[in-house]
């Protein structure tokens, strides 16, 4: 290359580097100075700055041209700086400005982008009423309900994880609207949608007659020759098994109450039983325990160990334990209905040893010795002793941390099993409490005065709760002793001295104008031969 083309080439170069750099020098320069002037400038917080002059366009459009050019990181700077120069007024207008630029309707854009299966999860999270507020969003989230089915979700998650609910599910026969995927011919969604209201209906009105003392009445008498009173029962939706004063062990059909079996073998008083859908154990004053056949009633095992007449058992998950008037606690291995081996003995009771329940981590026992006693259940130790009761303890459940005991001092006790304290006292019964159980909601206790109570049991947990309001109602059919009683949502089935069974039913109650408390009652009478 000639010298003189190299300079010029050189030259060319020189200036265009130079014209770049005055460029980019100037925008800093522009930048400084705008800078320079917010921060020299008079912050305003009291009073507004005066109107601007007529070339504030001008200088707007020259501020945005030099603002786009540059970084983002600057850009931000520049804007926090800005904002900084603000008044309070000017922060909440620039904050309604971008609130809107923020907010993003997501289950309608969900769709737009082929997730509808997202946003209908996001939804199936919601409660009844805010579904409700959801349908009312617009047309596309109420779109995303219908075709996700999400009452129909809701529904089922209810009968998941209620035992009101799936009862309800049952009994009206709605539940085979449910469970079943969308290739199923199954009702549209208004369909659910327009049964969670009745369902809700439904369920206030099961708690009002549960308050109220509102129920239909239905009686078997159980009187044979030589019985003078129905110890023990169990039931579920289709049976009631009953034992017996005249050693027999007797089966019910729930709905006809007619007698459908009567089993005998034992030869003294059948007081304690229990079931599963294999075999009913059963305890007698015999002092055995004998093992049958649910469905054809024959015996399959007896075990001779207790001394004097077994009172109450207890068999769960491979597990049995059973109490007797000897004092003693008998922890039983049941690998088979025939296959059963005593584990361990536990004394320490110094009367006899009413009743027992059980869990995977507590066994407990409670005496006429006025103690309620907790052993543990893998290693068979003795834990701790839970006193309180002036008389001996007739009955108690023990689930979670919750023991409710039930004595002839005719109180009811409430207890924290793993400190030991006693959280409540209920006083009521006149006479010895002799069966009691509770659920999440209530507790139902029978005694010897012939009534049935029941307590609201969140309210007696609450040390706040003054005792006026823990009896919600008082229950009184019977003409003698309860012996015994189970319960749930929507109904009690006691047993009594007075040789009969009742049915208390707080679902399908008349309303024809009967006197609140007491309903019609439909009698079966099994005479035995």
């Amino acid at each position: 290359m000639e010298p003189e083309m190299e300079d010029n080439t050189l030259e060319l170069m020189n200036t265009s580097v130079m014209e770049s750099q005055n460029h980019v020098d100037d925008l800093s320069t522009k930048k400084t100075t705008i800078l320079t002037k917010l921060s020299n400038g008079p912050v305003m917080t009291g009073s507004r700055k005066r109107p601007s002059e007529g070339n504030c366009d001008k200088e707007k459009e020259q501020c945005i041209a030099l603002f786009d050019q540059w970084s983002e990181t600057d850009q931000v700077e520049f804007v926090e700086h800005l904002i900084s120069h603000m008044c309070h007024y000017q922060h909440g207008h620039i904050n309604s400005y971008l609130k809107p630029m923020l907010q993003r309707d997501f289950i309608t854009a969900l769709p737009a982008q082929g997730l509808d299966h997202i946003a209908e999860n996001i939804l199936s999270f919601l409660d009844a009423q805010s579904l409700c507020s959801a349908e009312l969003v617009c047309k596309e989230w109420q779109r995303v309900i219908s075709e996700g089915m999400l009452w129909k979700k809701l529904i089922e998650r209810m009968v998941r994880t209620d035992p009101l609910w799936k009862g309800l599910s049952e009994r009206h026969q709605w539940e085979k609207y449910l469970f079943k995927n969308r290739t199923t011919e199954v009702p549209p969604n208004s369909y659910y949608h327009s049964l969670y209201p009745k369902i809700i209906q439904d369920i206030e009105t099961i708690e009002a007659n549960w308050r109220c003392g509102r129920h239909n009445l239905q009686r078997i008498q159980c009187r044979s020759e030589n019985s003078k009173g129905v110890y023990c029962l169990q039931y579920d939706d289709d049976k009631i098994i009953s034992g017996l004063r005249d050693n027999s062990i007797k089966i019910w059909d729930k709905q006809s109450l007619e007698c459908l079996k009567i089993l005998t073998g034992h030869t003294g008083s059948v007081l304690c039983l229990q079931y599963d859908e294999r075999v009913i154990v059963t305890g007698s004053s015999d002092s055995t325990v004998r093992v049958w056949d649910v469905t054809s009633g024959e015996v399959l095992n007896t075990l001779i160990h207790h001394n004097e007449a077994v009172l109450h058992l207890r068999f769960c998950n491979g597990l049995m334990v059973t109490c007797s008037k000897d004092r003693s606690i008998a922890v039983w291995d049941m690998a088979s209905p025939t296959d059963i081996s005593l584990r361990r003995v536990l004394v320490g009771h110094r009367a006899a040893v009413n009743v027992v329940d059980f869990d995977d981590k507590y066994i407990v026992s409670a005496s006429g010795d006025r103690t309620i006693k907790v052993w543990s259940t893998s290693t068979c130790e003795f834990v701790r002793t839970l006193n309180g009761h002036k008389r001996g303890i007739a009955c108690l459940q023990y689930r979670d941390r919750l023991v409710v005991s039930g004595s002839s001092d005719n109180t009811i006790r409430l207890w924290d099993i793993e400190c030991g304290a006693c959280l409540r006292v209920l006083e009521g019964h006149e006479e010895l409490v002799r069966c009691i159980r509770f659920d999440n909601k209530r507790i139902v206790s029978g005694a010897y005065d012939g009534k049935i109570k029941v307590w609201d049991l969140q309210a007696a947990l609450d040390p706040r709760a003054p005792a006026s309001t823990l009896c919600l109602r008082t229950l009184v059919e019977h003409s003698g002793r309860v012996f015994r009683l189970q319960f749930d949502e929507f109904q009690i089935i006691s047993s009594s001295h007075d040789d009969t069974i009742l049915i208390w039913d707080f679902l399908n109650v008349s309303t024809n104008g009967q006197s609140e408390g007491r309903s019609p009652s439909r009698t079966y009478t099994y005479i035995s031969r």
